[in-house]
């Protein structure tokens, strides 16, 4: 089953990417390795990442070699890692680096910033800007993903081409998720939204998908993850009546903390025997619910995607929690 690519592989849902926009994911080298570079660089996925170690290439030396060395025009995908994205960074700089070399990045179709583990920044700790000025220097832009939510700002936007938009968060602020709702996007195909805690800044209510989930204002959508939620029940509960899902392919609800209350309201609600794939991985069903779920939509092949289970402690109060926080 063809699927949106670039996506994390749980149950580790933060780490590095091993693939991004359809290409195997390279580190740039650092000059001490003497690791060829690949005939082909629209082939490969570049990742710009150097380490920390006294030994390692200085990352402005590093950063510089990658412009210097590199056909800028051929490179179809780029991701940002450390340091550029750690404890002590910030994306401004990143961000105006970036929109600065659009006339050379000619070939750019995807873009992911901050690609991190926690072992070099905590999401919850990743800070990004406003991408709004990526999104008008790059029209040609078709993947967009974004790690961490910290002084994060999303206007409202119209860009004609992009197809996939993820944001990987610990608590997705309320205004990036009603700005994302009101732009126009006509050719987006895939979205995908971690919500994350409260305690981490997610203000984002139920309501403020409603205009998602109405489908209006995104024509193009296939792919919907509305995922890593606290009130992953309420989600399910609206995703069951929305107009939406009637033209998706796929659907996440995953990574939150999804009991039978929700996942009975999808049962309940609209068909879902027209996706090929529902996952609702690390979650809180029963053994009874997940037999009811695989029953009622594998049979019309449905892949659906019931790892991961979480188990409770009896003796404390509600200490289910989210796959990805701090």
């Amino acid at each position: 089953m063809e699927l949106p690519t670039g996506v994390p592989q749980h149950p580790r849902d933060v780490d590095h990417l091993t693939s991004f926009h359809g290409l195997p994911v390279l580190d740039f080298p650092e000059a001490s390795s003497g690791l060829p570079l690949p005939d082909d660089p629209a082939s490969v996925a570049w990742c710009v990442r150097v380490g920390t170690r006294e030994e390692d290439e200085d990352a402005g030396a590093y950063w510089n070699r990658f412009l210097e060395t590199m056909p800028l025009e051929e490179v179809r995908a780029l991701l940002i890692g450390s340091p550029w994205y750690d404890f002590d960074s910030s994306a401004h700089r990143q961000i105006e680096d970036l929109v600065e070399l659009r006339h050379r990045f000619t070939g750019l179709e995807a873009l992911f910033l901050a690609d991190v583990h926690f072992e070099e920044c905590e999401i919850s700790w990743l800070e990004q800007g406003d991408v709004a000025p990526l999104l008008e220097a790059y029209p040609r832009l078709r993947e967009l993903g974004i790690r961490g939510s910290n002084e994060l700002e999303f206007p409202v936007v119209r860009h004609e081409g992009l197809r996939t938009l993820r944001f990987e968060s610990g608590g997705l602020p309320a205004s990036v998720v009603r700005n994302v709702a009101a732009s126009d996007l006509p050719s987006l195909e895939c979205l995908e939204l971690w919500l994350g805690e409260p305690h981490y800044g997610c203000d984002t209510t139920v309501e403020d998908l409603g205009p998602l989930l109405t489908g209006e204002r995104l024509p193009s959508l296939r792919h919907l993850g509305l995922q890593n939620s606290r009130f992953q029940d309420e989600i399910a509960a609206a995703v069951a009546q929305a107009p939406v899902v009637a033209r998706l392919e796929s659907l996440k609800l995953s990574m939150g903390v999804l009991s039978d209350e929700g996942a009975a309201a999808l049962l309940g609600g609209q068909p879902l025997s027209h996706l090929r794939y529902l996952d609702l991985h690390h979650h809180y069903l029963s053994d009874a619910m997940m037999l009811r779920l695989r029953d009622a939509l594998e049979p019309a092949g449905v892949r659906v995607d019931l790892s991961d289970r979480c188990e409770e402690d009896e003796d404390e109060d509600d200490m289910r929690y989210v796959a990805v926080s701090e």
